[in-house]
């Protein structure tokens, strides 16, 4: 017979999700920085584009993606267009549409930015949690996501 956690023990249960994912993702997001000169928000950018169609998004989704104010999101990609990693490129469809666009040298560190983070990935989570508990985890969190009302990606 199973019984529901009491109060103390499904805080410390989320504690410690809170505590796991802080620690892996500094750990992670301290990796891609070290090698690749990148800040969290840059690489979350760069990511995104790498794996997007014709590796371009209109920039104002990938700000809500991002989860960037349009203030936030202006001042990454400035940067990222002074270190010729992406582009602003007006759509030719609709004047309000301007997309940011991987430069080639963008599309080099993105890819090797991703697989990096895949490596570290491997070894940080899929090696101590095993396949079936790492795909479980995902699982619960895209759970959660979804009835917390964060939009699916």
């Amino acid at each position: 017979m199973t019984t529901e956690p009491d109060d103390d023990e499904i805080v410390t249960w989320w504690g410690l999700v809170i505590e796991g994912y802080l620690a892996t993702q500094d750990r992670l997001m301290g990796e891609i920085a070290e090698r690749f000169d990148l800040p969290p928000a840059s690489f979350d950018i760069l990511v995104r584009l790498v794996r997007s169609p014709d590796h371009r998004l209109p920039m104002t989704r990938l700000a809500k993606e991002a989860a960037l104010s349009s203030g936030g999101f202006t001042k990454v990609a400035d940067r990222l267009v002074a270190a010729d990693l992406i582009e602003r490129v007006p759509s030719s469809e609709d004047r309000r549409v301007t997309y940011a666009c991987l430069t080639d040298h963008g599309r080099d560190v993105a890819s090797n930015a991703r697989k990096a983070c895949a490596d570290i990935l491997r070894e940080r989570v899929l090696t101590p949690l095993g396949s079936r508990s790492s795909e479980e985890l995902a699982e619960a969190m895209r759970t959660l996501r979804s009835v917390n009302g964060a939009n699916p990606e």
